[in-house]
Formats: structure tokens, C-alpha cells, sequence
């Protein structure tokens, strides 16, 4: 008999689990309440729909999120395949897409004669059931209060931003041009310099602009990772300027020096006509956002085809409900994929339904789950979602950091991220061949 599966959400972390059961011949049920039901945040009708970003960051496998696309590379990860298919230039980044990006990986998994989409909204479902719940940071408020109860454990709550995406036609190049950072890259991004007065300017408009009034939430906290712009700005007149609108690295071909202050646009798309305002995640109003980002020179007649938008991420206390295989502890049948148990990131997210997918699959087939230790980055990310500090549990994203140590002190950073690097890559190779996982 064919083992059945059901998978709830068809996010990047839900599509990747569909595919590694698919082709392990499962009958997968895929639960996805679009198009009948959008979140705040989503518009796409397809599955592995991008939100924040159009890009999985690194393609280095010396930094951390590069290293965990190439182990999930080894681990034939269907997302990372069709990331590396359709991407777009970015320097040294791994950038997508979008539209392409999740119209390929919704035609790939609908080809599996074994799936079975089912558009709806799951309020609730059967705890003795094959399922893995991979709803995502968007999790709707039905099933999240089903889960709170299941779980017997409040939830935890931060807001995640989304930066405005603005149309190629509306920059103007008497003040934009173009360069990546130290010039690694292929002329990727497109820079908006701004000297010191300009950038008062701006940055006086931006701390007092009118953002959107956030409601039921009246105590949030904002993720560190993605942090409005405007309330980065009111830590400190140079708060930007050493983040998101650092100009070190790019210079301005009229002036033949750095900028004092530089916002980068990243292209969204193959064809030039959509730009992201990298750093620029916001909750600023429609009508602020229109008026005070086009204090930016070269966007003085910016069109905006996307308003920032901020929007609720929800997440489990997963080292009270989680084992390091994401499944959960009361329930054996049921794991928990995504940024809904607590990492975070869209490589992250990936990475998360994959192993759930392997390891319900060796769960349902009385074999041993998969430990990937915590010698490799995959193997690293569950090791925190087990171990954390449950009183202080808060989402993680990979880095170097939570990685097994080389067992010497190596004082260069570069050298001990390779070594690290090279551990975790030989270490995932011995893992895949000493559980036939294909």
C-alpha cells in the first residue's frame, strides 16, 4: 500500500517536503488555502511564493548560508535547483525570479501523478496522521489557535517588514549609477547616492513620517533581520549610514569618491523593470513611503510598484515542543517545518522541510531518523531548535557560529570558515552515504 502524507502549506519549506516524498513514491496531500484565501503579505497564486526578498543571500560556501545551499544541493533540494535555474544576476548572491522562481516550482511538483492539492484552509486536522504543518510566519489565526492548544504553549510574535519595489523607468540616472560593492558582482545593483545635505534631508522626513498603526499587537517586537528602516533611523542620525545606506565600496563615477550616504536597488526580475530598495523593509503609510523615499534623489520620480507592508511571523517555543528531527514530541506523526518552528530565513525554511521529509519518511518506515550533527549547518539549525533556552527562545538564522568548532583556535576568520566549511561539506557527504538518502 502507498503510504500517505499530508503537508500543510505550499511555502518554500512545504514545497521542498512535497518533492523529496514525491519521488520517495509517497502520496502527498498538499493543503493550501491560496488562491481561495491570500495572507496579508502573499499574491501569488503559485506555490514557493517569495515575500521579503527576492534573494537566498550567499552562494559562498565559506559563509553560512552559502554553505547550507550547497549541502542542500547535496541532498537534491528542489527549491535550490530551480533557484539556481532561473536566477538573476546579483553579484555574489543568489537572487531569483520570482514570478519564474514559483511557476517552476509549482509545474514540477503538479507533475507528480501522486499529488493531491487540496485548496482550503485548515482550521485543524488529525494529530494521528502522517502530517507536517509548514504554514510558515503567516500562519492563520484558525490553525494557530488549534495548534496553541495542542501545544498547550503561547506563542511568540514579531513583526517581519517587506521593502517597496520600485519600476526602472522612474530612477533617474543623472543621480543613480551603476556598480556592485568593491566591484564584486557584474554591474547587479543600482545606486542612489546622496551627500550630507541631502541625506538630513531625508533622514529628519523619514523618523518623523506616520507609519501604519499595528493593532492587537500593542507590545511587538521587531526581528532583528528584517527591521523597519524607520525605526532603525531613530537609533541614530548614522544608524543607516553603517547599515542598510552604507556607501563603502561604491563610487560615484561624477564624483570619483564614496558617497555619504547610498541606497542600493537590486533588480526582482530577468527583465529590467522592477527594482527592490535593498534594507528598506518598512511600516511606514502608503502615502509616507510615496513622499519621504522620494527625498532619495534618484527617485525623486519614483513609481512604486510595491509599497512596504509589515506583517506578523509566528513561531513555536520549539525546544519545548521539538525534537531535533522537527518532530513533535507528543505527537510522533506530526513535524513542524519552516519558520513556524522557529528558524529563520528562506534557505533556513528550505533546509527545515527537507529534513522533515526524510525523517518522517525513515519515522514511517521504523528505521532511525537522520542526525546530521551539528558538524554541518542543516544538522546545526536543529540542534538549536532542541537545545535553545525555551524561557528565552527566539527564531535563528544559520551562522557560522552554532557550527561544531574546528577543534583549534584559528584566529583568521576566513581560514576557519573554510575549514568549517570543508568539515561540514565531507561530514554531509559521510551522511548521505551511510543513510542511502537520495
Amino acid at each position: 500500500m502507498v503510504k500517505e502524507v499530508n503537508i500543510i502549506g505550499a511555502g518554500l519549506a512545504g514545497s521542498e517536503a512535497c518533492y523529496q516524498l514525491l519521488k520517495r513514491g509517497y502520496k502527498v496531500n498538499l493543503f493550501e488555502m491560496k488562491p481561495n484565501k491570500f495572507s496579508a503579505a502573499h499574491k501569488n497564486k503559485n506555490f514557493a511564493e517569495l515575500v521579503c526578498s527576492n534573494s537566498l543571500k550567499s552562494n559562498d560556501v565559506t559563509s553560512a548560508c552559502g554553505l547550507l545551499k550547497e549541502e542542500l544541493r547535496m541532498l537534491d533540494s528542489l527549491v535550490i535547483k530551480v533557484a539556481d535555474r532561473v536566477s538573476v544576476p546579483a553579484g555574489s548572491a543568489l537572487a531569483v525570479d520570482r514570478e519564474m522562481f514559483s511557476q517552476q516550482i509549482t509545474d514540477e511538483l503538479k507533475s507528480y501523478p501522486n499529488l493531491n492539492v487540496v485548496n482550503t484552509e485548515v482550521e485543524s486536522f488529525d494529530l494521528t496522521k502522517p502530517t507536517i504543518v509548514a504554514t510558515g510566519p503567516l500562519t492563520s489565526d484558525s490553525l494557530a489557535s488549534f495548534l496553541k492548544t495542542v501545544f498547550n504553549d503561547d506563542y511568540l510574535y514579531f513583526f517581519d517588514a517587506i521593502a517597496p519595489i520600485v519600476s526602472y523607468d522612474g530612477i533617474d540616472f543623472d543621480s543613480a549609477f551603476v556598480a556592485d560593492r568593491y566591484d564584486k558582482g557584474t554591474g547587479d545593483y543600482i545606486n542612489c547616492p546622496m551627500n550630507k545635505e541631502e541625506y538630513e534631508i531625508f533622514y529628519n522626513e523619514l523618523v518623523k513620517a506616520e507609519s501604519v498603526q499595528l493593532k492587537d499587537f500593542e507590545n511587538s517586537k521587531v526581528f532583528e533581520g528584517c527591521m523597519p528602516v524607520e525605526v532603525l533611523a531613530k537609533r541614530g542620525i548614522d544608524a543607516l549610514r553603517f547599515g542598510p545606506l552604507k556607501p563603502v565600496g561604491l563610487t560615484d563615477p561624477k564624483t570619483g569618491r564614496y558617497p555619504y550616504a547610498c541606497v542600493q536597488l537590486r533588480r526582482e526580475t530577468n527583465n529590467l523593470d522592477m527594482f527592490n530598495m535593498v534594507g528598506f523593509q518598512t511600516n511606514l503609510t502608503f502615502k509616507e513611503q510615496d513622499r519621504v523615499f522620494k527625498l532619495i534623489p534618484a527617485l525623486k520620480n519614483a513609481e512604486f510598484l510595491r509599497f512596504g507592508v509589515m506583517h506578523r511571523n509566528t513561531f513555536i517555543n520549539a525546544p519545548t515542543i521539538l525534537n531535533r528531527y522537527f518532530q513533535v514530541k507528543a505527537y510522533p506523526n506530526v513535524f513542524v517545518a519552516g519558520q513556524l518552528s522557529g528558524v529563520e530565513g528562506y534557505v533556513e525554511s528550505i533546509a527545515g522541510g527537507l529534513l522533515c521529509a526524510i525523517n518522517i519518511d525513515k519515522h514511517l518506515n521504523n528505521l532511525s531518523m537522520v542526525d546530521f550533527t551539528n558538524q554541518t549547518m542543516i544538522g546545526a539549525l536543529s540542534n538549536y531548535i532542541e537545545c535553545a533556552n525555551p524561557k528565552h527562545f527566539q527564531p535563528m538564522a544559520s551562522n557560522m557560529g552554532i557550527l561544531n568548532g574546528v577543534g583549534e583556535r584559528i584566529k583568521d576568520k576566513k581560514e576557519k570558515y573554510k575549514k568549517l566549511s570543508d568539515i561540514a561539506l565531507n561530514k554531509m557527504k559521510e551522511i548521505i552515504e551511510e543513510n542511502s538518502i537520495n
